[in-house]
């Protein structure tokens, strides 16, 4: 028996110190790594990690699937969700300035991330699927050495490739953020935990702290 779920029953649990929008989220969309495609069917929940472009005037995010992933089959009941992730990392309570004054501190995580909502629209077309592997692959391959191309490999091989995978793109109806970056914590506290990632090799998650967190008072 078929479902349809009403829009909207899914909310991302956000604090509002810990909620973002504007450029931030919009930066967080147009440079993430792998997402999760989420999306609740007939036959219950299916998932597929994937690479996605953003496009920010379209409102959209394009991927491809495997054709024998057959989440691409299974219609979408209500919206599905792609989990949009920026750096994350484990938070010890011996950063915090807090510790010696008064030892009321726990272990946390900080992370970033972004839900996103959408119509899912599957485009079983080579022309549409050969464009985007270009996209991904010119994003991902920019700023390296000897940036390998599509062109560089075989016509036919890439043809092949191309009929094994079918494209999806997420028409994108709302975003829920949460850059949860220790500004619930004191100015010391934060800028410890700043030093603490930076000594540990965490820069990445140190640096969206800079940008996020207001500075010490």
């Amino acid at each position: 028996m078929k479902i349809n779920l009403p829009r909207h029953t899914v909310r991302m649990y956000v604090p509002a110190h810990f909620a973002a929008e504007g450029q931030a989220v919009e930066d967080l969309l147009a440079n993430h790594g792998a997402a999760d495609l989420i999306t609740a069917t007939a036959d219950g929940l299916v998932a597929t990690l994937l690479p996605f472009v953003y496009d920010p005037d379209a409102r959209t995010l394009r991927g491809h699937l495997a054709r024998n992933n057959d989440q691409w089959q299974r219609p979408a009941l209500g919206e599905a969700l792609v989990i949009v992730r920026g750096p994350d990392a484990y938070i010890s309570p011996a950063w915090y300035a807090s510790k010696a004054e008064h030892g009321r501190v726990v272990p946390t995580w900080n992370y970033v991330t972004a839900h996103v909502y959408g119509q899912l629209v599957v485009h079983d077309d080579p022309v549409w699927v050969e464009r985007l592997v270009r996209e991904l692959t010119e994003r991902h391959e920019a700023g390296r050495p000897r940036p390998w191309s599509v062109d560089d490999a075989p016509p036919g091989f890439i043809a092949g490739q191309l009929r094994a995978i079918v494209g999806i793109e997420l028409a994108i109806t709302r975003i829920e953020s949460k850059f949860k970056l220790s500004q619930n914590r004191p100015g010391a506290d934060i800028e410890g935990v700043i030093t603490g990632l930076s000594e540990s090799g965490d820069e990445s998650t140190a640096a969206a702290m800079r940008r996020q967190v207001p500075p010490p008072r």
